[in-house]
């Protein structure tokens, strides 16, 4: 988890939209007020299933460790063979955009001709 979260792709998609809820929430207090709720409640839930889980993961252990150096690999792998997740939401959209429209002008030239 901790890798993937450290991809470029999904820290810099993380920050846009933690930037983007954090601005609805200053924006609209009534929505704040929901939003707040929800994440006592997330919260709260997550905290009681912690204290469940942990004898459970402290049993499985080993095919923890085993799984996620097999993910590990997998994800190095993939960090190889697509470099997209290597660039910022922020590059990916700009060159999205100048790709779209070069091949409309391409189009344009295409139809006028």
């Amino acid at each position: 988890v901790k890798q993937v979260a450290n991809l470029t792709l999904v820290s810099s998609a993380c920050g846009v939209v933690s930037t983007a809820y954090a601005s609805t929430k200053e924006s609209h207090p009534y929505l704040r007020s929901v939003c707040d709720a929800a994440e006592k409640g997330v919260k709260s839930v997550s905290e009681a299933t912690a204290s469940c889980v942990q004898p459970v993961l402290a049993t499985l252990e080993p095919h923890v460790a085993a799984a996620s150096e097999y993910a590990s690999k997998g994800l190095d792998k993939l960090g190889e063979k697509l470099p997209i997740l290597q660039k910022p939401v922020e590059q990916i959209i700009s060159d999205t955009k100048e790709l779209v429209s070069s091949r409309v002008a391409d189009v344009k030239d295409a139809v006028s001709s």
